[in-house]
């Protein structure tokens, strides 16, 4: 087996069970909440809102509708904040999400890195180095998005704070972002469009583009040490 096919021992782990709107609750409140760093591994990448409680001037309050905003807001404030933002994807992000990603400098200025490649197809969240969230659901709207009950995906996974399983998928994670995998890929054979290790021409990301773009502050070479919480290493 190799450094990415495995199977650990059978192990005691609590976690929780999520399901349905339980994502939004947990998960995507967990990411608006973080306050050190934010890993996201998806295959799709897709626009996300969030219900909007701020108050706003203008805005009536205790009306049955609920504002909302995009998720690529809250990102920005997390940015502004310091906070660590990689998402690891395997598709080209949608129009939208390229769009409103263009219209903030500080995230398409490297404040959200963004890698992609072809083979990622884990869905997985970690948030802070404390909180890992493993399941079905991609970073969309109709994933782990607000949408309404009779509009978003069936979706189940499991929450954790387990740091075995912490430590795992982030190595794993890791693994894929520096492109340690790449020298082996018969995808590259293929021509890989951006190999993560910089070995071939990469294309030069943009804020149009969004694929393959890479942050300032997540450098190659960057081993995974169990994060605790309120200090997890920064990688720069």
């Amino acid at each position: 087996m190799t450094v990415v096919d495995f199977v650990r021992p059978e192990r005691a782990v609590p976690l929780r069970l999520v399901s349905g709107r339980g994502h939004y609750e947990q998960v995507v409140r967990a990411v608006e909440a973080a306050e050190c760093s934010v890993w996201i591994a998806t295959a799709n990448l897709k626009e996300l809102f969030v219900e909007d409680h701020r108050v706003v001037p203008g805005r009536r309050r205790g009306g049955r509708r609920v504002a909302h905003r995009s998720m690529l807001e809250v990102f920005d404030e997390l940015a502004a904040r310091g906070v660590e933002l990689r998402i690891l994807h395997a598709a080209p992000p949608s129009g939208p999400f390229r769009a409103g990603l263009a219209k903030r400098p500080r995230l398409a200025g490297g404040g959200l890195a963004l890698r992609v490649c072809p083979r990622v197809h884990l869905k997985a969240v970690v948030v802070d180095g404390t909180l890992l969230y493993l399941g079905s659901a991609n970073w969309t709207g109709a994933g782990l998005g607000a949408k309404g009950s009779g509009r978003r995906n069936f979706e189940v996974g499991v929450l954790t704070a387990d740091t075995g399983l912490l430590d795992e998928v982030q190595a794993l994670f890791d693994r894929i972002w520096r492109g340690a995998e790449c020298a082996g890929c018969r995808l590259r054979l293929r021509g890989c469009a951006a190999p993560l290790d910089g070995a071939g021409e990469v294309p030069r990301p943009t804020p149009a583009s969004a694929a393959g773009a890479t942050s300032k502050r997540a450098t190659d070479g960057a081993a995974v040490t169990r994060r605790r919480r309120g200090a997890p290493r920064r990688d720069r």
